[in-house]
């Protein structure tokens, strides 16, 4: 009988088995990544241009209100027919408005013998404009940004602000929010908040630029929204309740801290000649490359608490900080506050100790916009 060859199949280390694995889940989740982007971009497109459609037709033909109903009933009873339901009137309504908001985004041109061959692409509006050609025949918008969904524009277009709105859609690009939590800062005016602590030039910046972190009073607001812990508003709080709520809920909190931040510790143990205290919540911020010290408070800040939050921020320049870190920045989270107060006790030039105010609960949008403007003027009429 003819002998029978064996194939030896060579040992194969586990570890080496798990790295392959490993490389090749890199690549299958990138892949899926990458469709999910561009199939959110393909739709963010279609409803832009059906948008478009839409408010071309009306311009063509009678602009009374009724006609506008009727059209967009028509469609939607035609398009659900045919593409089964999604096409609801609110939904084409949504892509009126969507292409009216955005209109400027894209300009799309029409060269001599083509449906559609080029476009403008601006990303956001005002963007440094590029172009490129396209095959004939096919229709293109970019403009978006790719990791932005149809559900995340829609909540962008209830910011009535066009400067605002500007600024949540790049803020939610570049910190990959999910649209909860861009509803989220909405609804708790993170905008006008960061406001507060800018002049006229930074304003513009945070507009055109988004929330960027060069110096230690870019990553201030003052209030703080605190809405997410459940917590009433209560002198009765103590600062231990309110810091064991910040520590549970420190995803939230990292949220409304912004960009940056990375928990370091609760309860950070300094010890000066056998004494020893106790500050609330480090943190490290990673574009700064310094520690940021939180201390909590829930009464009015006094002079009192100024001192102490100078007295942890030396400490940690002199004992923790290493040699490629920036000087420690110290932040008091207080109820209540006297700006003129905090002037006099801290250096004119100060730029490492803040006070903010902080809210368990939000007010109305409205109340909450009053407060802020109160406040700002306040800081204004105390600087002149």
């Amino acid at each position: 009988m003819p002998e029978q060859i064996q194939t030896q199949v060579p040992d194969t280390p586990a570890s080496d088995n798990a790295a392959l694995f490993g490389r090749i889940v890199d690549i299958l989740e990138e892949a899926r990544s990458r469709v999910a982007r561009t199939v959110n971009s393909a739709m963010v497109a279609a409803y832009w241009l059906i948008g478009r459609e839409i408010v071309e037709e009306e311009q063509k033909g009678q602009k009374r209100a009724e006609y506008g109903k009727a059209l967009l009933l028509d469609l939607s009873q035609r398009l659900n027919e045919q593409y089964g339901a999604g096409y609801s009137v609110p939904t084409l309504q949504n892509c009126r408005k969507f292409y009216l908001i955005y209109e400027h985004r894209l300009a799309i041109q029409y060269p001599m013998g083509t449906k559609f061959a080029m476009a403008a692409i601006g990303y956001p509006a005002g963007g440094e404009l590029k172009q490129k050609q396209y095959p004939v025949g096919t229709e293109f918008v970019t403009g978006f940004h790719p990791d932005l969904s149809w559900s995340h524009y829609r909540t962008l277009m209830r910011v009535e602000n066009d400067e605002a709105r500007q600024f949540y859609e790049q803020e939610a690009a570049s910190n990959r929010w999910s649209k909860r939590q861009l509803e989220r800062q909405i609804n708790t005016l993170l905008f006008e908040r960061l406001l507060k602590s800018r002049d006229k030039d930074g304003v513009l910046q945070l507009v055109s630029k988004g929330q960027e972190t060069q110096h230690p009073i870019d990553i201030i607001k003052d209030p703080y929204a605190l809405e997410f812990l459940g917590l009433p508003e209560s002198h009765r709080l103590v600062e231990s309740e309110l810091e064991t709520a910040l520590t549970s809920h420190m995803q939230e909190f990292l949220l409304e801290l912004g960009a940056g931040f990375a928990f370091v510790a609760r309860q950070k143990r300094l010890t000066l000649n056998g004494d020893h205290f106790y500050a609330d919540l480090v943190f490290y911020h990673v574009r700064l490359k310094c520690y940021v010290i939180i201390d909590l408070k829930t009464e009015k800040l006094t002079h009192g608490d100024i001192g102490q939050m100078q007295m942890y921020v030396h400490y940690f320049d002199r004992e923790i900080r290493a040699r490629e870190d920036n000087p420690t920045i110290g932040l008091i989270l207080c109820t209540d506050k006297n700006d003129a107060v905090v002037e006099y006790v801290l250096d004119k030039g100060n730029e490492r100790i803040f006070a903010s105010r902080y809210k368990l609960e939000l007010p109305p949008k409205e109340e909450l916009r009053r407060l802020l403007l109160e406040w700002r003027s306040e800081n204004e009429g105390g600087k002149s």
